[in-house]
């Protein structure tokens, strides 16, 4: 009797171990939904997505991982089990509509890369060289030419500030402007 007893507490081990586990879902059955469902779901699911064949693909093979994780349904499913393949591809794509709307689109910083950025050095040399110019300039021209063009003043209040008739900036500016082209084209620089 002991050999007996020791059977059936190993039967009711086993039964229990198989109830807390899910049962395999049959491989063959996985197949079989491949076989016959794949091909007009991922027709259907084109068309939700406009075309996009990767996309489309990608429904599909979640669709069935789906179908692969609720098996024991399937099983007990009468009739076929396209319409409900069909209605879980259409909510994932709905779902994938709606989390791309949630969240703003990324975007891909490699464009940002072969846009030229300002070089600090040709500023900083463009600089130095407008300074070197600057210094050629008599000091009537240069300072007109701070004035006017360096602190951005109008001609009346250039000449306010330098205590000279506003004709004479005028005269000043055409004048220093021409000797600072002449200063440039000598260092390089061309219109």
């Amino acid at each position: 009797m002991r050999k007996d007893s020791a059977v059936a507490e190993e039967r009711t081990r086993r039964a229990r171990h198989r109830m807390q586990d899910p049962p395999e879902p049959d491989e063959e059955l996985m197949r079989a939904l491949y076989r016959e469902h794949a091909g007009p779901l991922l027709a259907y699911v084109l068309r939700l997505v406009a075309g996009d064949r990767q996309r489309a693909e990608d429904v599909v093979q979640e669709t069935l991982i789906r179908a692969w994780k609720n098996a024991s349904q399937l099983n007990r499913a009468t009739g076929s089990v396209r319409p409900w393949l069909v209605t879980v591809a259409r909510r994932i794509v709905i779902d994938g509509h709606r989390s791309r709307k949630a969240r703003p689109q990324e975007v891909d910083p490699s464009p940002l890369e072969v846009i030229p950025a300002e070089d600090e050095i040709d500023k900083a040399l463009w600089l130095m060289t407008l300074s070197d110019a600057l210094d050629d300039l008599t000091p009537a021209h240069r300072e007109v030419l701070v004035e006017t063009y360096f602190k951005g003043r109008t001609v009346n209040e250039a000449a306010q500030t330098l205590g000279i008739p506003s004709g004479t900036v005028r005269s000043r500016v055409f004048y220093a402007l021409r000797a600072m082209k002449l200063a440039l084209e000598e260092r390089g620089v061309r219109a």
